[in-house]
């Protein structure tokens, strides 16, 4: 069942590309960002990491922590941030038990064996404030989800 708008937010554990664990419920207080992609080593997966590369500070400015998430293990994570010079953005790792977390939120495609591309807002409250699914070759949109944060 896809997560919607109004959900509380699901809670999860996943390691970042430094094989550090990252706990969803210790960002709860400041609204959180999960923007999922397909997986690492595309095209249009890299220009979305990019870009919440590029606006981490105007994410900090708005209380908002930014997390990409695949179904990629972490060296594979580790050595995918490294080439785009992503350094501030955690990237998670989805990757055991395969998919767990888009199967949470819903956004899993059992065919593919990866998550939809899709952005999901969780307000300071631990509640869904926003979710977009996009087609899997869009680049979502980086200026809708800042006018989401600040709206």
């Amino acid at each position: 069942m896809k997560i919607k708008v109004g959900d509380t937010a699901k809670i999860f554990s996943l390691r970042d590309q430094h094989g550090n664990d990252t706990y969803l419920k210790d960002f709860f207080g400041k609204k959180i960002l999960l923007s999922f992609h397909p997986l690492a080593w595309t095209n249009v997966c890299a220009m979305q990491m990019e870009s919440l590369e590029a606006k981490r500070e105007e994410f900090a400015k708005l209380n908002t922590i930014v997390f990409g998430v695949s179904v990629d293990s972490v060296p594979c994570k580790k050595a995918w941030a490294k080439s785009l010079n992503i350094e501030q953005t955690k990237l998670l790792c989805d990757f055991w038990n395969h998919g767990e977390v888009a199967k949470l939120y819903g956004i899993f495609i059992e065919e593919k064996g990866t998550s939809e591309r899709a952005n999901i807002i969780i307000d300071e409250n631990q509640k869904v404030a926003f979710v977009k699914i996009y087609p899997i070759s869009e680049l979502p949109d980086i200026e809708e989800i800042m006018a989401e944060l600040t709206g």
